[in-house]
């Protein structure tokens, strides 16, 4: 099967995925499953890549383990994490503001849409797990481990300090400044990023330069569209103690030591 093939062959994947979350979200009156779900759909896309391909080589099975560990994780953590909790409240205001016509609009602005961007984001997977090159692995794809470990700790440590942080009645309304939150306001976002170059990186042994299209992409839309630049947008309305200091201090994306007093 040719390459481009297999690229088509995710993207019916991942739509399928979309479609079938989205009558789940018709039923069940609420938009957000696309969040719970949004990782899966990169563990969805990166199996079909190689079931399409059929070339089974080590670079194929490294990708897609650490892609469904990736992915599984961010999709059982966001389940957990929203579980009870309604529909989140950027759909809602999407839902009041065309009662007649969200569920047609919801399918192609929010479920089609970020079936289209995370098939566009899986470039590299579909270079490593798609059987392009010998397969071989060597020291750039140890490079890019150490890259996806680095990420998955400020990623998932993040969440988890988090949510311990979040759970503790006696932290109500101050601001998360420890841990890995002490160095980034957002170890998460940043973690995630990180995670995506590393998949770049591992199939630049494949000659897939050109894939360096899917991890750009995650990055835009990570700091300046839904990630950070949303959640800076609502710190910046809340008043919890110590918010602006934090802010002051902290460096916004990138670690780094706090900035003096």
């Amino acid at each position: 099967m040719a390459m481009w093939q297999v690229w088509l062959t995710g993207l019916g994947a991942v739509v399928a995925l979309m479609v079938l979350t989205w009558v789940a979200s018709i039923i069940r009156r609420d938009a957000s499953l696309v969040d719970r779900i949004w990782g899966l759909a990169f563990v969805v896309v990166a199996w079909a890549y190689a079931a399409a391909a059929g070339v089974w080589t080590p670079r194929t099975w490294l990708v897609l383990v650490l892609v469904s560990v990736w992915g599984l994780r961010l999709s059982i953590y966001l389940t957990w994490r929203n579980w009870g909790h309604g529909e989140d409240p950027r759909y809602q205001k999407m839902r009041e503001r065309n009662p007649g016509t969200f569920a047609a609009r919801s399918l192609v602005t929010i479920y089609l849409l970020q079936g289209l961007i995370a098939w566009i984001v899986s470039l590299p997977l579909l270079a490593a797990a798609g059987g392009l090159g010998s397969g071989e692995l060597g020291w750039i794809d140890a490079v890019g481990v150490v890259l996806w470990l680095v990420g998955f700790v400020f990623e998932a440590g993040g969440d988890w300090q988090l949510s311990r942080f979040l759970a503790d009645p006696a932290n109500r309304g101050k601001v998360m400044d420890r841990g890995l939150w002490r160095y980034t306001r957002h170890p998460n976002y940043f973690g995630d990023t990180v995670v995506w170059w590393s998949y770049f990186v591992i199939a630049l042994p494949s000659g897939a330069w050109w894939t360096f299209v899917g991890p750009l992409l995650m990055t835009v839309v990570i700091v300046k569209v839904s990630g950070v630049a949303l959640t800076e947008k609502n710190m910046g309305s809340s008043q919890r103690e110590g918010r602006d200091e934090y802010v002051r201090r902290t460096n916004a994306f990138f670690p780094g030591p706090r900035k003096a007093a």
